[in-house]
């Protein structure tokens, strides 16, 4: 029975890998069609969207943001930058009111600089910086460019030093190297206690599952219900229907679709400068394309169905 293509949204449990969750559902779903859409550290729980099928190769046309709630324990300092490391420094925290705790934290509001832990998937002369940091090597990471979109304080534990934060971030940013960044402002130490991600991609906690849900629903052969269609996963992205065969046949061959931009003037929906979902008049998805420069012609990029 062929698997279909589209997304499923995994509430990941600690301990667990973002690719030992890719193995079992490959298992699960006798396909080898599947990918993660970014690393979950194996101690942070929650949103995991899995691809499958050819769901893979629309990865990179998801929303890229992601939304976390996490707690930061000053005091703290570990080679890990997380409370699972080895600890190699401790200091007492401030006494500070939520007023001025929250005025600390504007450093890491907007577009800011950190330097990833060592302890992560960064590559450095091709290799991952972890592999390194496992074989006890020496080495610096230089610092990354990321955006925090929001930064709420939710909690502060003044009697315990723990900070509960929610945090909307672009991706590739480590909530890791904020709390040990903050520990440091506040002139004592931070580390990650704990991280759960509950939106990635476009995809919230609300509507995750668990493996074990799948399985579940294998054996009343119904996991199928539980794969989100790849369309859904590409509302934000502007649509562009093919109205006949010819349009159709064209675009399974890889030639450019006429596009006539005065149809499309005025209509706040359509981007004209980011990618464009290709479907049919039966919303069908057909793949995905761009403008050329001239705004005339619609340029096949990923085309599902190809001849």
């Amino acid at each position: 029975m062929k698997t279909q293509d589209g997304f499923l949204v995994i509430n990941k449990d600690k301990g667990c890998t973002s690719h030992d969750c890719v193995k079992q559902i490959r298992k699960l779903l006798n396909t080898k069609k599947v990918g993660h859409t970014g690393t979950l550290d194996p101690e942070v729980t929650g949103t995991l969207p899995i691809a499958v099928g050819s769901a893979t190769k629309f990865i990179q046309y998801l929303p890229q943001g992601k939304t976390y709630i996490g707690q930061i324990k000053l005091g703290i300092r570990t080679n890990t930058d997380d409370i699972h490391g080895e600890i190699i420094n401790q200091k007492s925290w401030p006494k500070i009111s939520n007023e001025k705790l929250d005025k600390y934290l504007n450093r890491f509001r907007g577009i800011i600089k950190q330097i990833p832990p060592k302890l992560s998937s960064v590559h450095i002369n091709g290799e991952r910086a972890y592999k390194k940091f496992l074989r006890n090597e020496n080495f610096k990471l230089l610092p990354r460019e990321v955006k925090i979109d929001e930064l709420t304080l939710m909690k502060w534990d003044q009697l315990n030093g723990i900070i509960e934060i929610k945090i909307k971030c672009s991706a590739g940013t480590y909530i890791r190297a904020i709390a040990r960044d903050l520990g440091e402002i506040l002139n004592s130490e931070g580390c990650l206690l704990e991280l759960k991600r509950i939106l990635a991609c476009g995809f919230d906690e609300q509507n995750s599952i668990k493996i074990s849900d799948i399985e579940k629903e294998k054996r009343k052969k119904n996991s199928k219900n539980l794969i989100i269609p790849t369309i859904s996963a590409l509302n934000h992205i502007s649509s562009f229907v093919l109205i006949n065969d010819e349009q159709i046949n064209f675009w399974q061959t890889g030639r450019a679709i006429k596009f006539d931009i005065n149809y499309f003037k005025g209509s706040k929906s359509f981007d004209y400068k980011k990618p464009i979902k290709v479907i049919d008049n039966k919303q069908a998805l057909l793949g995905i394309g761009f403008l050329n420069n001239e705004r005339n012609n619609i340029n096949p990029k990923l085309v599902l169905n190809a001849k």
